[in-house]
């Protein structure tokens, strides 16, 4: 990769597969706890209440840094801010395998949150950086199919280290956390050594005139608010299949620990396809002439048209044909995120970037939360998946209505500030 001041089109690709990495990352280390429990148990008893509180914290301050460290890269920038985050999450990540019991478990998720909530932001920055509107959209794919590569790559690389890992007498699943932060604190050095952040003349992100806008401006615009809430109402959707599809299949289809190893990662697969089709067809839309709303409309009703068929899964026998439906969900989902988090760029000055896509990110966290709040008690209600599969299939198609009220047409925001007499 060519170091400061690169914009041939093979350096700016370059950059979004660095990023896509540290996604990729990012997914790895936040399923290190989910897939390693059953061996930290042995060590560390964890029933399941505590087991989803452990999810909610880590989602909770994920939800809050992800304005937390949109706020930091406005102010140190993207290089120094990418750097000081992954290296946070990383050690955070690292630290569960110090914990001796509940407590340091709850720091170590509440830390991995906070770090890990810049992630997205920055990513978000970095791609306005380098990559002119018409070419976002595809980039931003990219980045988001680390999200499918870190999902498929964490159950065999940590069943591996579990299996193998009991290294200088510590138990096996101390390494899970070891190796994983020492993934990430690699890529802060790949990082640091190669990554530098365009001049402002050199870059094809608008500018807005004058101070940056504060999050009060940003949340007083109706485009805002409205991109927001769809980001709570479409995530809350999300959240709910990545936390509860293994739990539903076991439960409701009678799955095995055998088929969920063999065809239980074709689902996440699928998530990473879609990231980059979504993409995909925002930047051929918009290359062959489209309007950027036009280009980023289209796309968004196209993904949000895969989510209602998982509606039908509680009727469906056939093992096959529910991979196929959650397969598309994801496909649809991923397509959709890639998306959603492109259209800061296409709203916002630079200036303001991280500010907005952290407001984006907080919204989705925290509809994961109460999504997976109001599943668990339906479900422990006795109404079962039927109603919570059904409630998950609307919550995207709603949120693209919503983006098409409050965003009219998708065009650059001007923010003013009121005079001081």
């Amino acid at each position: 990769m060519k170091r400061a001041g690169t914009r041939s089109y093979a350096g700016r690709w370059a950059i979004a597969a660095m990023i896509a990495v540290a996604i990729a990352i990012s997914y790895l280390d936040r399923q290190t706890l989910p897939w390693a429990i059953k061996y930290i148990e042995a060590d560390i008893p964890i029933g399941n209440q505590t087991k989803a509180f452990l999810d909610s914290a880590f989602l909770a301050t994920y939800g809050l840094m992800y304005l937390g460290g949109g706020w930091l890269l406005d102010r140190w920038g993207t290089r120094r801010g990418f750097l000081a985050i992954m290296i946070f999450w990383s050690l955070a990540c690292a630290s569960h395998g110090l914990a001796s019991g509940i407590a340091a478990l709850m720091v170590s998720r509440l830390l991995l949150g906070v770090g890990e909530g810049g992630g997205f932001p920055a990513a978000t920055r970095a791609i306005a950086e380098w990559f002119p509107a018409e070419r976002r959209a595809a980039a931003m794919g990219l980045v988001n199919a680390g999200t499918a590569a870190g999902a498929v790559m964490a159950p065999p690389l940590i069943a591996g280290i579990l299996a193998y890992g009991d290294w200088f007498g510590l138990s096996s699943w101390r390494w899970v956390f070891f190796v994983t932060g020492a993934f990430g604190l690699g890529w802060a050095l790949w990082w640091f050594a190669t990554y530098r952040t365009p001049p402002v003349a050199d870059s094809d992100t608008h500018e807005a005139d004058g101070p940056a806008p504060t999050i009060a401006m940003l949340l007083a615009r109706r485009e805002v608010r409205g991109l927001v809430a769809a980001k709570f109402l479409s995530d809350g959707a999300w959240y709910f299949y990545l936390f509860w599809l293994p739990k539903y299949l076991f439960e409701a289809h009678g799955f095995d620990l055998k088929q969920a190893a063999t065809i239980g990662w074709i689902p996440y697969a699928a998530s990473g396809v879609g990231s980059l089709c979504g993409g995909w067809l925002s930047s051929r839309l918009l290359s062959s002439g489209r309007s950027v709303d036009a280009a980023r409309k289209i796309a968004l009703g196209l993904s949000a048209a895969c989510m209602p068929w998982v509606m039908f899964a509680p009727t469906t026998g056939s093992i096959a044909a529910i991979i196929a439906i959650f397969s598309l969900a994801f496909f649809g989902q991923q397509s959709w995120s890639t998306l959603v988090m492109t259209l800061p760029t296409d709203l916002a000055p630079r200036s303001a970037l991280g500010r907005l896509a952290g407001l984006v990110g907080l919204g989705g966290a925290f509809g994961g939360i109460v999504m997976g709040q109001a599943a668990g008690w339906a479900l422990d209600a006795g109404l079962g998946y039927t109603l919570v599969l059904t409630v998950a299939a609307t919550l995207h198609l709603i949120a693209f209505a919503l983006i098409c009220i409050a965003i009219p047409r998708i065009v650059p925001i001007t923010f003013m500030r009121k005079a001081v007499p």
